[in-house]
């Protein structure tokens, strides 16, 4: 991110937009750093290019003061420094790598794998961005050990996979004796690797592309490296000493029985055409909308409290890469920006953002970006009239000096979302009932223009979402 600020001989005296930037970006960057002047500008630009995809990939900030854009640098002299910093950066890195050996930490983490009982492996969005896809289907497929993928890690290896756990997640992790986690974090959304959703006696092998994450989870075996590197490793030591985990194994057993009957549950609920719409109905309409686009695989961005809780356990991603979410922290907002970003980084691919009205209604506005660029962009939003659903208080709750007003969580009841769409010159829908849903989604998946469908859902469907229910 490059951003101008105010100018330095004026810093404290209370200049037009004056701020510390660099102290206001610092929390939520791996680098922020400030050009003094002009001739700063190439060395920091290279810095800052460097640090946001060295380690795990993160933003960075370069503050570029008014004063600084003013300055003035001769062809040659612009030349000569911009050749400077890309000598200087294109410098190895002198300092040696603190962690232990790597090849010793391999045979380690393959003799853990052999020797386990119920072992798992666990990918997130960190397997995904290191492109490990080909080396962890390998490693599931040649030693027949279930997988279970993060949110964003979905797709790296497919969800159809027969050892998927994602449908037996809590006795695969309860269970689990070894865990191989590639590009994840120990954080809340896998419970911190601790009990009582993981057993006590768990020996984690932690593969991160950071070494500070190995040092603060203090795994069993830690593997500081990129995803698809170390799991090539991996696949490359257990190859001089095979072992397959057979479909009659207890564990697989086990995994493939609970999985199965959770899915069989799910399906008896998904199969059921619920009217005034429910989460799931709509979901499993769209689930099997964008499954029949085949390959490439529209890009889903995800975004709400139900809506993205249900969208996360009903729809399949089959290849890597393809689902967007609020991710770790939870962020609404997002939604809109992830789909401009995902339609021009992958033009071939449809976008699919499947809403919650809440989440939508933070960048809303963006729908006027997609139809600017006429952005490939279908934005389905759950309209049930508020955070988590309408107003549901009951007549006799509604009382006192302020009860006229709208519940706090609650929105105007079936609010036209997509006529904000429409105003722009895009294509709106309001959809109520199974087949209306369905001629939407063919429609504007087959146009490939910027959409809005607005999917009427009974206030009442939802429920509190977010860690909070989770840990309950």
């Amino acid at each position: 991110m490059v951003s101008g600020s105010c100018s330095q001989p004026d810093a404290g005296k209370g200049d037009f937009q004056e701020l510390d930037q660099i102290a206001a970006t610092e929390p939520f960057v791996k680098l922020a750093v400030k050009a003094t002047t002009i001739a700063d500008i190439p060395r920091l630009v290279f810095q800052a290019l460097a640090a946001t995809v060295s380690g795990r990939p993160g933003g960075c900030y370069l503050d570029l003061p008014s004063d600084v854009l003013h300055q003035t640098l001769t062809e040659s002299e612009a030349s000569a420094l911009i050749d400077a910093a890309a000598a200087d950066s294109a410098k190895p890195d002198p300092s040696p790598p603190k962690h232990k050996s790597l090849e010793d930490g391999i045979e380690k983490a393959a003799e853990l794998l052999r020797r386990a009982e119920r072992p798992l492996v666990v990918f997130g969005k960190g397997a995904a961005y290191a492109r490990a896809e080909d080396a962890i289907r390998k490693l599931v497929d040649t030693t027949g050990i279930p997988f279970l993928p993060t949110p964003m890690g979905k797709g790296v290896v497919p969800d159809t996979h027969p050892l998927s756990a994602t449908a037996a997640r809590s006795l695969a992790i309860g269970q689990c004796d070894v865990a191989l986690v590639v590009g994840a974090r120990l954080n809340w959304l896998l419970h911190f690797g601790e009990p009582p959703k993981w057993s006590k006696d768990v020996k984690f092998i932690l593969v991160d592309v950071c070494e500070e994450e190995i040092e603060l989870r203090k795994p069993h075996v830690g593997l500081v490296g990129d995803a698809k590197r170390v799991v090539g490793l991996i696949n490359r030591e257990i190859k001089d000493q095979p072992f397959c985990l057979a479909p009659s194994h207890p564990w697989i057993e086990a995994i493939t029985k609970k999985a199965k009957g959770n899915v069989l549950k799910m399906e008896a609920q998904l199969a059921k055409d619920v009217m005034p719409f429910n989460f799931l109905t709509p979901m499993r309409i769209i689930r099997d909308a964008i499954l029949a686009e085949g390959s490439p695989a529209p890009i889903v961005v995800s975004e709400g409290a139900n809506t993205m809780d249900v969208g996360r356990a009903v729809l399949v991603q089959n290849e890597p890469r393809t689902r967007l979410d609020a991710g770790t922290w939870g962020t609404m907002g997002v939604g809109l920006g992830f789909c401009v970003a995902a339609a021009v980084a992958e033009p071939d691919r449809l976008v699919v953002a499947v809403e919650g009205d809440s989440g939508f209604g933070f960048s809303a506005m963006e729908v006027e970006t997609l139809v600017r660029y006429q952005l490939p962009v279908v934005a389905i939003v759950f309209n049930n009239n508020g955070v988590y659903g309408g107003d549901r208080r009951s007549p006799d709750e509604i009382t006192g000096p302020y009860k006229d007003d709208p519940a706090p969580t609650s929105f105007v009841p079936a609010a036209a979302y997509h006529k904000m769409m429409e105003a722009f010159g895009g294509k709106g829908y309001l959809v109520e009932t199974p087949d209306e849903l369905k001629s939407a989604l063919s429609e504007s998946f087959r146009a490939r223009k910027p959409a809005v469908i607005n999917i009427i859902i009974d206030p009442y469907a939802g429920a509190e979402s977010g860690r909070m229910q989770h840990k309950n």
